[in-house]
């Protein structure tokens, strides 16, 4: 590569990435999210780069439980030197700043990329031994039961729902990331012999992509899945409901008004999609917001909630007659069961 000069953009851009290094100290670089019935406002285990906090003492009682170790930021190295390396990476895009090539870019992004496969590493190794590494006379003990928790993601650990995520600082230091990599796309303007080359291709993917809609509905396993307010296992195909979060959980319902209940209850649960029965079509679900509904009468449905759902609305009329039940709206059902 050619040791050009790097443009007035990517010299903004460094001035700004080092500022994301610094700031990102600031705050918590990982969260790890816990949810369960005990705990509806959820608990949370944030990752700084010099210290453990949230709800870390909570999270050390639950430990001592299954025989994880308790957790205490003087016990990792990492606590100690990640400080100084964030600041070392601020001092080399400034440095890099300085130099004013590309290849400077180029060697600052390339670091960034190790840093991070390293440190996702160490995470899981982590994970990995306070997951596994339990003590042998817990009160609680589960024979072949790990409690590793995932370094990206969700997982189901006993009655506790983790899900491990980055927060601001982490988001930071992606976004610096990221700000390297546009630096160097723009300067070696490599993307435009790109597309001259593969313009077909990209059209062709385009079209791939328009076709792929949002991820549907998760199927519930009826007699297995549970509901997530009554506790109740879901049993039947015709009542069920699920709801799915921005995060991508899904937590699923033997009865529409207890995702209506619960919904209520938990407004820190940022909904993005609701799925419902179809009345007539056994354990196949349809978006809620769409459906058509009908509740009373001779609708018997497993916590009393009484509410039928239909894919078409001539369903629905069909079924009021049969049923002898009258016509409710899905705003209503929310607005009823608060």
């Amino acid at each position: 590569m050619k040791s050009n000069k790097i443009s007035l953009l990517s010299k903004v851009i460094l001035l700004i990435v080092a500022g994301l290094f610094i700031g990102s100290l600031q705050f918590p670089m990982w969260k790890i999210e816990l949810d369960a019935p005990q705990y509806p406002e959820g608990l949370e285990l944030l990752l700084y780069a010099d210290k453990i906090g949230g709800d870390v003492e909570i999270i050390n009682g639950l430990n001592h439980y299954i025989g994880m170790k308790t957790l205490h930021t003087e016990d990792f190295i990492e606590f100690k030197i990640l400080p100084y390396i964030i600041y070392g990476f601020a001092g080399l895009i400034l440095l890099m700043l300085l130099w004013g090539r590309q290849r400077g870019v180029v060697i600052a992004f390339l670091a960034v990329v190790i840093f991070a496969l390293v440190a996702g590493l160490d995470f899981y190794r982590w994970n990995y031994e306070y997951g596994h590494n339990l003590d042998p006379n817990a009160a609680i003990k589960v024979p072949g039961m790990a409690y590793q928790p995932p370094v990206l993601g969700y997982k189901q650990l006993l009655n506790f729902g983790a899900y491990s995520i980055p927060n601001t600082g982490g988001w930071m230091l992606i976004s610096a990331a990221v700000l390297l990599l546009v630096s160097i796309t723009y300067d070696t303007q490599w993307y435009k012999r790109f597309l001259k080359k593969n313009t077909t291709a990209l059209a062709l993917l385009g079209f791939m992509l328009l076709g792929c809609g949002p991820d549907g509905p998760q199927p519930i396993k009826l007699h297995i899945d549970q509901c997530e307010y009554c506790k109740m296992s879901v049993s039947d195909g015709k009542f069920g409901a699920e709801l799915i979060t921005k995060k991508g959980r899904v937590y699923m319902f033997d009865d529409i008004q207890c995702m209506a209940y619960y919904g209520h209850e938990n407004p820190d649960k940022e909904v993005k999609l609701h799925y419902i029965h179809d009345y007539t079509r056994e354990n196949q679900l349809i978006p809620a917001e769409t459906a058509f509904y009908l509740i009373g009468g001779e609708i018997n449905s497993p916590m009393r909630g009484n509410i039928a759902a239909f894919s078409s609305a001539q369903d629905r009329d069909e079924f009021a007659i049969k049923l002898n039940a009258n016509p409710i709206t899905w705003e209503e059902i929310l607005r009823n069961h608060k």
